[in-house]
């Protein structure tokens, strides 16, 4: 995998029970930044990517729990600056210290 590979991702889930969404949450924060309560941002190459949808589907019930992947683009495309804060604001990896 080259740096050319990895895609920079929002990932926001919406699930009614607590238990689930707590794993959920805990498995995004394996592979990226919290930004809001529900909202991460994730820095993955292909294979990453599939290992967390695997890993995310697993955990939720399909009839009842929605996960958002938001596919922003190539990494080296990707800014920090494209999120703009009303308020308290999180910190976002910059995407010039990704380490492949």
């Amino acid at each position: 995998m080259t740096r050319a590979d990895v895609r920079r991702y929002v990932v926001a889930y919406d699930i009614p029970d607590d238990r689930r969404r707590a794993s959920i949450a805990k498995a995004l924060q394996a592979f990226g930044d919290r930004i809001q309560f529900s909202v991460f941002v994730v820095d993955a190459g292909p294979a990453q990517m599939q290992r967390l949808r695997i890993r995310l589907e697993e955990l939720m019930k399909a009839r009842e729990d929605s996960v958002l992947v938001l596919d922003l683009g190539p990494l080296e495309l990707a800014q920090a600056k494209r999120f703009t804060y009303l308020g308290v604001g999180r910190p976002v990896t910059d995407a010039t210290s990704f380490i492949v």
